[in-house]
């Protein structure tokens, strides 16, 4: 399980800061295996499924996601991260997205992408990577939009 308060911290965070109305929808969250997660650092991953799920497009499995999400949005540093990214090379994960406050560190196994804040977050892991259907949709409503005029 996920601590329901900390689910609904997030979704508060990606309304106010990033404009995603999570309100008007249903929202489940389950941790495969039935685990009790307490670890901050998987916040990141948390806001990667909800926003998946919210633009109905599919994340790579080769990503990995390691941050603390703050109130205003920031994503924070986390303990042992040198660790987090060794063990993400060693299971096959080729990216791993982490917190700008954790520029310190470097991998030679897993491209690492540094972010800052969640709306950053969302761009690098929707519009930097090659996604055809993404956009085909961001062209159709860009012409439907010259279309109108």
């Amino acid at each position: 399980g996920y601590d329901l308060r900390r689910l609904g911290m997030l979704l508060a965070v990606l309304d106010k800061r990033c404009g995603f109305r999570f309100g008007t929808q249903d929202v489940f969250l389950n941790i495969a295996g039935g685990l009790r997660v307490e670890d901050p650092a998987v916040d990141l991953a948390v806001v990667a499924a909800l926003l998946s799920s919210y633009e109905d497009t599919a994340i790579s499995n080769k990503f990995a996601f390691s941050g603390e999400v703050g109130l205003s949005g920031e994503i924070r540093a986390v303990n042992k991260v040198e660790q987090r990214i060794a063990e993400a090379g060693k299971l096959g994960y080729e990216k791993i997205f982490i917190s700008k406050y954790n520029q310190k560190v470097s991998s030679t196994e897993t491209e690492i992408n540094f972010v800052k804040t969640v709306a950053e977050f969302y761009k690098k892991l929707f519009f930097q990577t090659p996604n055809p259907k993404r956009q085909k949709r961001i062209y159709c409503l860009l012409h439907s939009c010259f279309c109108n005029f």
